[in-house]
């Protein structure tokens, strides 16, 4: 195993021993502009040699497998088994095999990582606000929550919702900030229909625009389904992927003037 390149971000969270997590950003890669260095994407005009050097990197660094799905800003989740392959339709993922990492790819979207306070289980899930909002009461967070500790290979009920969420920990990664993200008036109501006090997220910009704090939304989602333990992403400027293009891709910040732009990925797996 290589080390972890130092300027990814490592999480400052109480995780248990046997529970590892890291961020990328865009260093410790070969991909030529715009896509430099670290692109993990393989759907983004890429060269696709460029985007294998660049997830074997990853997986060299981790010490573990990193399995990438097939992200479509929803809410179904992958229970992720030792044979698991890429490109499972899911906007989460769920393990409790060792050596199995969890993979979320990001550029603007907001990256989830989440373990149970026992180090057995892990996840990730992608925020989008579509994802997150979901139906307005059930989006890819509530949806995680509905299998995190359901494990195949344990027999018996599940648990309640509101004991799984007590139990769990979650790390919020970098996404583009509450001073850039603008959205009309629609993604308001389809957080505020369910949640009223979610407007505290939304600052009116006129022309019925808002710019939106996404991590906030997500901090209101997990704390609504009962998880108190959520460290990360405070929405400070450090977080903003729009805001800070020499260290984060941002499709908002720099697909219409560059055409496309890299992934980073936000991964957590289990030791053996």
């Amino acid at each position: 195993m290589v080390a972890l390149h130092p300027d990814w971000i490592v999480p400052q969270w109480p995780a248990p021993a046997t529970v590892r997590a890291v961020c990328t950003t865009r260093a410790g890669g070969v991909s030529a502009p715009p896509f430099d260095s670290l692109n993990l994407g393989d759907h983004v005009r890429d060269a696709p040699d460029a985007v294998a050097a660049n997830r074997q990197t990853l997986c060299e660094a981790l010490g573990a497998r990193a399995v990438f799905l097939q992200q479509v800003h929803g809410s179904a989740v992958a229970e992720l088994a030792a044979d698991a392959a890429d490109g499972t339709v899911a906007d989460a993922a769920v393990t409790s095999v060792p050596g199995l990492a969890c993979t979320i790819m990001v550029a603007d979207c907001l990256p989830v990582l989440l373990t149970d306070r026992q180090g057995t289980r892990v996840g990730a899930a992608h925020c989008g606000w579509r994802g997150l909002a979901g139906d307005g009461r059930i989006g890819v967070l509530e949806s995680f929550f509905d299998v995190f500790w359901h494990d195949p290979s344990v027999s018996g009920p599940r648990a309640a919702i509101e004991s799984i969420a007590s139990e769990t920990m979650a790390w919020l990664g970098p996404c583009i900030g509450a001073n850039a993200f603008e959205v009309g008036a629609d993604v308001r109501d389809a957080f505020c229909a369910a949640d009223a006090g979610a407007s505290a997220c939304f600052r009116a910009q006129g022309g019925g625009k808002f710019l939106a704090d996404l991590a906030g939304l997500a901090r209101r989602r997990l704390r609504r389904l009962g998880v108190t333990a959520i460290a990360g992403n405070d929405g400070s400027a450090a977080w903003c992927t729009y805001s800070r293009p020499e260290r984060f891709f941002s499709h908002r910040r720099d697909a219409a003037a560059l055409g496309s732009t890299g992934r980073l990925a936000a991964c957590v797996w289990l030791t053996a």
